[in-house]
């Protein structure tokens, strides 16, 4: 085992494989408060690049309700049985418990459970289904008595990959230039050893082509510089994707830098996990605090409170205006008086966002279809 520093637990852990750093690191912010579990991410991925013999039921994207959504079924609720405390310090918010790598099985390896088949036959199970019930006569009174929130999900691609260390023909492996997690088929003997380590359950095996299959990154579009298809097909604009510095290499100018660590309004999901994910969510504002801190770690409180004051933070607000209005991808921007812009990794102008938008009325009397013309709000 070796000691590698994980930012996300505010302390060293014990990792089967020697830090090494990418050049740079793929990552993703995913609104929570946006997300309307359309699908159209998951419909884009699942046609891209899983709609072949054997992988009717592999998801590389998904969106599951929570609190009772899930796919495979019971993916963390399963694994977080068999951890040990799962304990933060509430004045360092140190991570004081065991992480999957520390805490291992009787045999060593790392802790992690194998879902059966059948696990994956309900991509749908909870959909759309609230914890709570609604007495009679009730109405909304600006609190949610009942609630629930969608959970898009898709590979974190960690800077320690559970499923990369448990993998005993080496068949998995972190790209230098991006970071993207990747399975060389060539070697994988479909030992699903990366289904059972992998905390978030986002390796899948074939069971015709008997070998494991997960998320690419959208790696051919990412080489071309633009975002992968989950994050541009996105209805709601929920998603970004972009290349996140380490916590000494923070840059301003940088839209995820700003989310992650300067605003710190974008959290890891289940980070007690130890893997150090590159997916990170705005927790939902409107769900009991308890549930977010399981998932999300202990500064959930601050990260509502800015995301709610977003409209008082003009830098703040000029990186989440920039969601969805481009294919590239973004590697630096500016916010303006008026209007935001991202720049590609040459400093080229990509978009360019206005905090307003301005309205356009047409006239009553349209004389070229002499037609007339209703504006309606």
């Amino acid at each position: 085992m070796a000691t590698v520093n994980n930012w996300q637990l505010k302390r060293e852990m014990e990792y089967p494989l020697e830090d090494a750093k990418p050049k740079k690191q793929i990552a993703y912010v995913f609104d929570t408060n946006k997300c309307i579990a359309c699908q159209t991410c998951t419909v884009a991925c699942k046609t891209t690049w899983t709609s072949g013999r054997g992988e009717e039921t592999i998801f590389f994207n998904n969106v599951e309700t929570k609190p009772y959504g899930s796919y495979p079924l019971k993916w963390d609720v399963n694994l977080m049985k068999e951890m040990k405390d799962q304990v933060w310090d509430s004045k360092t918010g140190e991570y004081k418990g065991l992480t999957v790598f520390e805490a291992t099985e009787e045999d060593g390896r790392i802790k992690g459970w194998r879902p059966e088949e059948r696990d994956y036959a309900f991509p749908n199970i909870g959909e759309d289904e609230v914890l709570g019930t609604m007495e009679k006569g009730a109405f909304f009174n600006g609190i949610h008595d009942v609630w629930m929130f969608y959970l898009a999900r898709i590979c974190n691609h960690c800077s320690y990959p559970a499923c990369l260390a448990a993998c005993p023909r080496k068949a998995i492996y972190k790209r230098e230039e991006d970071g993207i997690v990747l399975i060389d088929q060539s070697r994988c003997r479909g030992y699903r050893e990366c289904v059972k380590a992998c905390p978030y359950k986002k390796t899948f095996f074939n069971m015709v082509t008997r070998v494991s299959e997960k998320c690419i990154g959208c790696y051919p579009l990412i080489e071309q510089g633009q975002q992968p298809r989950c994050v541009t097909t996105c209805i709601g604009k929920i998603r970004m994707q972009g290349f996140l510095g380490q916590p000494d290499q923070i840059r301003k100018d940088n839209p995820l830098d700003m989310l992650v660590h300067v605003k710190k309004v974008a959290l890891p999901l289940y980070p007690q996990f130890g893997t150090q994910p590159n997916v990170y969510y705005v927790p939902p504002i409107h769900v009991p605090k308890d549930f977010l801190y399981q998932m999300f770690g202990p500064n959930v409180d601050e990260t509502i409170e800015t995301y709610k004051n977003m409209k008082d933070d003009k830098e703040l607000l000029a990186a989440f205006l920039l969601f969805g209005n481009t294919p590239y991808i973004i590697h630096s921007y500016q916010a303006f008086d008026t209007y935001t812009v991202g720049y590609n990794e040459k400093g080229d102008e990509l978009v360019r966002v206005p905090y307003t938008e301005t309205p356009f009325v047409r006239p009553y009397r349209d004389e070229k279809l002499a037609t007339y013309r209703h504006n309606t709000p």
